[in-house]
């Protein structure tokens, strides 16, 4: 089986200015991801696709490849990641290079590990599934939820109001961290795979989303926990 790591980091990040290559803990966010996908030793290559000079630049010093960078259409505000994974596919095919698997890593994603993208990929292979998805499960159960109609507040469920939060079903939501794809699924589908899908949980305290300033130190404070480093 042949894998390759896609790390995708668009240049123009509104909320957070130049998010996927500021100083976390020490170094680039953006190479943690990278760290983890060739400490893992998974993968046949380990890329990121890009349309900055800048963040090109950054992601060969932490010993990604940057063959080519993002087309205009895969580097709007429009774009989603879809339309980047099927680009750096054909991308790949024009250079005479296919793969069985891909993961697709998110730039600002320090909690990444070398071992869980090795169990992302190991639970693809014994279950055979087209889709690996690291999740989280929700802190408090959504059955007990709240919601304000006509300026009261009220259960959304009133079926909900007495149950135990040991008694409902576990939700959980995607952790936003990496993606393990079937390649030959994966296109099949053009992008949208809806079953096969499996999952791998990892605990609240090594997700975090970072979306604006108080996210950024939150994650900070999360991952010298996770290291130990607190």
């Amino acid at each position: 089986m042949s894998n390759i790591a896609i790390i995708t980091a668009r240049g123009g990040s509104k909320r957070i200015p130049h998010k996927n290559i500021r100083d976390f803990c020490g170094i680039p966010i953006i190479a943690y991801s990278i760290k983890a996908a060739l400490e893992s030793e998974c993968f046949d290559e380990v890329m990121v696709s890009t349309d900055s000079d800048t963040i090109a630049e950054i992601a060969i010093k932490y010993g990604a490849r940057v063959p080519f960078l993002r087309s205009a259409k895969t580097s709007n505000d429009f774009a989603t990641t879809r339309d980047v994974l099927l680009e750096v596919l054909s991308e790949y095919r024009k250079l005479g290079r296919c793969f069985d698997n891909m993961v697709c890593i998110y730039p600002t994603a320090p909690f990444i590990t070398a071992e869980k993208l090795k169990n992302a990929l190991d639970s693809m292979e014994q279950k055979e599934a087209s889709l690996v998805i690291p999740v989280v499960r929700f802190s408090y159960p959504p059955q007990r939820a709240y919601v304000v109609r006509d300026g009261f507040l009220e259960f959304k469920w009133e079926e909900y109001r007495n149950s135990r939060s040991q008694d409902l079903e576990p939700y959980f939501h995607d952790s936003g961290q990496f993606y393990c794809y079937n390649i030959k699924d994966y296109l099949a589908c053009d992008g949208i795979i809806t079953d096969k899908i499996v999952s791998i949980e990892l605990p609240e305290s090594e997700v975090q989303d970072i979306d604006n300033e108080q996210d950024w130190i939150l994650a900070e404070m999360k991952y010298k926990l996770m290291r130990g480093k607190a």
